[in-house]
């Protein structure tokens, strides 16, 4: 992991990490904030990873060359960085520094090992855990969305029940029921309204 110098935001807006494993329903969660008009900046992750049916760069990914990962890279141009299943994901610092500074609420989606490496430069960031009603239900939508061979569906599977098992290191656990995504988001949305009435 890459650790440069980060400038402190605050005083400024507050950081919200959305963690959960795979399948669990971060990137529908966050389509829906979006949608809903939610009021806070979504820091978008660079990968080098394929784009998938129906992404929109610069909006779900930023998705770049391994060429151009590693030239982010060699500029510090990362909070964090991982590289999972044999791609890369990245949190580039504008997307999280800049709106901070400037006042700005932003959620950043990503795994457990990178939401302890931002925590540790950013203390003050609240840690949301997404986390399905059960391993059994996360399974199945795993399995029905078919998008990976069965290897890496093994893989992610075992990868998910490892970060299930950090969920009590958050500040908060939200669960998505099947069907209920409305509620899972109203859940998120009032954690954020509670938060920055904690401020006043």
């Amino acid at each position: 992991m890459g650790r440069p110098q980060t400038p402190d935001p605050t005083p400024g807006g507050l950081l919200y990490i959305l963690s959960g494993p795979s399948g669990v329903g971060k990137d529908a969660a966050i389509k829906l904030l979006r949608e809903r008009q939610f009021p806070m900046h979504y820091a978008v992750t660079a990968t080098t990873r394929p784009i998938r049916p129906g992404e929109v760069p610069g909006k779900d990914y930023l998705f770049l060359t391994q060429d151009e990962f590693e030239r982010m890279l060699a500029k510090d141009g990362f909070l964090e960085y991982a590289e999972v299943y044999g791609k890369c994901y990245g949190t580039p610092n504008a997307e999280v520094l800049e709106p901070l500074a400037s006042g700005q609420d932003v959620l950043l989606k990503i795994d457990v090992q990178g939401a302890d490496t931002v925590k540790d430069k950013l203390p003050q960031a609240i840690r949301i855990f997404l986390a399905p009603p059960s391993y059994d239900e996360l399974r199945r939508r795993l399995t029905e969305r078919l998008t990976e061979s069965e290897e890496a569906l093994r893989r992610r599977l075992l990868e998910a029940e490892a970060e299930m098992a950090h969920a009590g290191e958050y500040d908060y656990v939200v669960y998505n029921h099947s069907d209920l995504l409305d509620d899972a988001v109203r859940e998120i949305e009032q954690i954020v309204l509670n938060e920055r009435q904690k401020r006043g």
